[in-house]
């Protein structure tokens, strides 16, 4: 079933959102549009941070619309990594299996060692922040995000700081994280080679109207009018 969004409508201020549309299981999309079109919304809408004022959120079926962000199958990283530069990262880890206490439990080390050596930091435990690089920290936010163990990830412009190398190289480990562990990713981002890399299907957000996905390549090599625009006249996506 995945991801359903029925004729949803949200508010954020002066700001409406309508969104009416479904998301397979297990499949990576990204969401592009214009600045302030409302692609950041739809994520805290999907998140449980913005409440909607009509229509329903379900995901394999079950009605989340109301549940609080803490409570649904879902987790957001931003370009924020949100970890804190005064906890080593295993401590930050922790407080993803253990959020009010940050105390571990029988076998959370293994699975936090486990974690980091699925984003290629293995014996990074014991670090801190301030003796990583930029894509080494964003390679621990994605084992926190891995940790709570959540079948929607959604990812707010996580890399956009990153040189284009390293954010190729994190799209990728990205998508093979996904891959192996059946999750469901929404990629918000404003550069459309992002979508190309990582994300078979695309979803255009325009002034708050959030279209159904597309396949990603058909969409980007004929653009319609309101996305050719936003990609710029003689743009070769």
């Amino acid at each position: 079933m995945g991801l359903q969004i029925d004729h949803v409508h949200a508010r954020s201020g002066t700001f409406e959102l309508a969104a009416d549309l479904t998301i397979s299981a297990g499949t990576r999309v990204a969401v592009i549009g214009a600045s302030g079109s409302g692609k950041s919304t739809l994520l805290d809408v999907i998140a449980g941070f913005l409440p909607v004022e009509s229509g329903n959120i379900r995901w394999a079926g079950q009605d989340i619309t109301h549940m609080s962000p803490a409570d649904r199958p879902v987790s957001i990283l931003f370009q924020d990594t949100n970890l804190f530069p005064h906890l080593s990262i295993g401590q930050n880890l922790a407080l993803a299996l253990n959020p009010r206490t940050g105390r571990l439990g029988t076998g959370d080390a293994d699975r936090i060692a486990d974690s980091l050596t699925r984003v290629g930091l293995p014996s990074f435990a014991d670090r801190r922040l301030s003796q990583m690089s930029g894509g080494q920290q964003s390679r621990a936010a994605l084992a926190r995000v891995l940790l709570q163990a959540r079948p929607v990830l959604l990812l707010d412009e996580p890399f956009a700081a990153l040189g284009p190398a390293l954010k190729a190289e994190m799209l990728d480990l990205v998508s093979q994280v996904a891959e192996a562990e059946g999750m469901t990713v929404l990629l918000v981002s404003h550069d459309p080679q992002d979508a190309r890399r990582f994300a078979p299907q695309t979803i255009v957000v325009e002034a708050g109207q959030v279209h159904p996905p597309q396949e990603t390549v058909k969409l980007l090599d004929n653009p319609p009018p309101g996305l050719r625009a936003y990609l710029g006249e003689g743009h070769a996506p």
